[in-house]
């Protein structure tokens, strides 16, 4: 099946056992790819909608192996994990300032109908300073959305000041002693051979 480009994969439904199918890959590949949350998903002739519950790739290649899809009532609100988008990065005082900002919190777990999923939850850190860390509780959350992420306790980013490099003293150092050891190494092979010598 994957070697004519089909994925295997197990549709979960609301109140019905499991069930097998196949997909093409690079269909499947598109849609994801366009950050797509809610698929359609047409099946013996319905068309159901479904979001991704789990997918496997392969350890070398990458592609996938398998994907599992679950069924969802456009009518009631379901928990999943969405990616977070930082904006604003480079307008950060401690950005300006040679800071590095460190995106802590890559995903976020939240609660909502099937439609309102987004793609991606968008935070702004404009305001960051150095030393500064960034809290769920002062994002701008989509209304929409129920975040089940504790607000006072995830963090989302932090900026730190630039690391301080050793003045290369040190180094410069270094190199005269290992010069020294290999002069008087060199002279010390120069008195063996004068001494066979004689």
């Amino acid at each position: 099946m994957r070697k004519e480009g089909r994925l295997p994969g197990i549709l979960y439904g609301r109140g019905r056992d499991p069930q097998a199918f196949s997909v093409n890959e690079r269909e499947l590949r598109a849609a994801l790819k366009a950050g797509h949350a809610l698929l359609d998903v047409q099946l013996d002739g319905d068309t159901v909608p479904v979001i991704v519950k789990d997918q496997q790739h392969h350890p070398v290649r990458g592609g996938f192996t398998h994907v599992d899809l679950l069924e969802v009532d456009l009518k009631a609100t379901i928990q999943s994990t969405v990616p977070v988008e930082l904006t604003g990065v480079d307008d950060a005082p401690g950005v300006i300032q040679g800071g590095v900002l460190d995106h802590v919190t890559r995903e976020l777990n939240i609660e909502a109908l099937p439609t309102d999923i987004p793609d991606a939850v968008t935070i702004d850190v404009s305001s960051l300073e150095l030393n500064g860390t960034f809290l769920l509780s002062e994002a701008t959350i989509p209304s929409v959305l129920t975040v089940l992420d504790d607000p006072e306790e995830t963090v989302i980013a932090t900026l730190t000041p630039p690391t301080k490099v050793e003045a290369p003293a040190e180094v410069e150092e270094e190199t005269e002693v290992v010069g020294e050891a290999a002069e008087a190494e060199a002279e010390g092979e120069g008195g063996d051979e004068g001494e066979g010598g004689e």
